[in-house]
Order: structure tokens, then sequence, then C-alpha cells
């Protein structure tokens, strides 16, 4: 029988999707508020792969990364999501949003989006909040999955996030040294 237990922390690793920098720089200022100074905050990768929100925000359009200062636990994910939305919502103009805020989860073994939309390979945690297997980490790589956004496919997008996968690990490595009995318990 197995027995159950804490999982290991995560990173927070939130995409923002936007048009315009000054969108970004407010939105980044309104996740450091809710969410504390984050680790990291990536360049522009272009969102080219897709339209879907070129009719709401315009063109072109690119995303960044805000990756947080501080572990999360695993089970905070559906908060993280519903307080996002509040975000996008408080970024809007003109009854439309100027970015779009997606939380996920890094770990040592995966990559984990929120999403409010239901799927096939999609697990409900709560408040409308559904888990997104987008990414698995196997051989020294995040591996694409078949449903995997074709964005987050892209060597550039798995790279970076392989990079803050080594950070991340480097970190719990270090918080964890010296406290043989406290391995999994960071946060």
């Amino acid at each position: 029988m197995s027995e159950r237990r804490q999982p290991t922390t995560a990173a927070l690793v939130v995409s923002v999707i936007y048009r315009l920098e000054d969108r970004f720089d407010e939105a980044a200022r309104r996740m450091e508020a809710a969410w504390g100074e984050p680790e990291r905050i990536s360049g522009p990768f272009p969102f080219d792969k897709t339209g879907y929100y070129r009719r709401e925000m315009g063109e072109p359009l690119y995303r960044r990364f805000f990756v947080g200062g501080r572990p999360v636990l695993r089970d905070a994910l559906s908060g993280i999501k519903v307080s996002a939305e509040t975000l996008e919502r408080e970024c809007a103009a003109g009854g439309r949003r100027t970015v779009n805020i997606d939380p996920g989860l890094l770990t040592e073994e995966n990559f984990i989006l929120a999403t409010g939309k239901n799927f096939s390979h999609r697990v409900y945690l709560r408040d409308g909040v559904f888990a997104d297997l987008t990414l698995v980490y196997r051989g020294g790589e995040y591996r694409v999955l078949p449903w995997t956004y074709p964005d987050y496919a892209t060597d550039e997008i798995r790279a970076f996030l392989g990079e803050v996968r080594e950070t991340f690990r480097r970190s719990r490595k270090r918080e964890n040294e010296g406290f043989p009995n406290r391995g999994e318990d960071v946060a």
C-alpha cells in the first residue's frame, strides 16, 4: 500500500501574452504585488503559432514568463489561476483583455498549466480550474506530449523552462543541505 505524502513544492511560472510592452509592465507589477518578487522575467518570445488572441488583443503578440521568487505548494494552482483572471480584468481596456495571464507549476518531473477549459487530458482541481499536463521531463529535457500547445513545443521555450528547472533544482538542493529529514518540505 502506498503512503500519502505532501509532494515537493513547485516553481510558479506564469505566462503573459500581450501586444504592448507597457501592458506587460503593468501586469508584471500586479503579479509581483500578488505573488511576490520574481526570480526572473524572460525576454519576449513571439506568439505566432496560433491566431487565438489576435482578434481580442491585436498583433503582433508576444509571450514572456514571470518566474516566482519562492516555491509554492502544488495545491495552490487553482487559487493562483483565479487571481490571475482578476489581474487580467484589472489590466483590461475597453472591455478587452490586454494581457492573457496563464499560471503554471514547474517541477523536476513536469510542467503543468492551469486552465478553465476541460479536455480529455486535463484533471479538474477546483473552482472551475483544470490542470493541463503540458510537458514532462525525461532524458534531460522537457518533452512534448500530443496535446502540448505548439509554442510550448518550441526548442526555445522548452530550453527556457529547462533553465528555470535547473535554477529551481539547485535552489531546492541548497535549501535542504544540512536538513536530512526535510528533503521534501521547502515552502
